[in-house]
C-alpha cells in the first residue's frame, strides 16, 4: 500500500507541473492561493490526527 502523504505530494507535484506546462496558474481559474494553503493545512492536520489515533 502506498504511503498516503507521498501520494498526496506526488499529486500536488503533478498539478504544479501540469500548470507550468500549460502556462496557467490556479489564479487564472479563479482559485485563491490562500484558500489552497488553508485547505492543505486542514488536510494535513486531519491526516496527522488520524495517524495518531490509529496507532493506539
Amino acid at each position: 500500500m502506498p504511503d498516503l502523504f507521498t501520494l498526496l505530494l506526488g499529486l500536488v507535484a503533478l498539478g504544479v507541473a501540469a500548470s507550468g506546462f500549460v502556462g496557467r496558474t490556479p489564479a487564472d481559474f479563479g482559485v485563491d492561493g490562500r484558500w489552497l494553503l488553508a485547505g492543505g493545512a486542514i488536510a494535513l492536520g486531519l491526516v496527522l490526527l488520524a495517524a495518531s489515533v490509529s496507532r493506539r
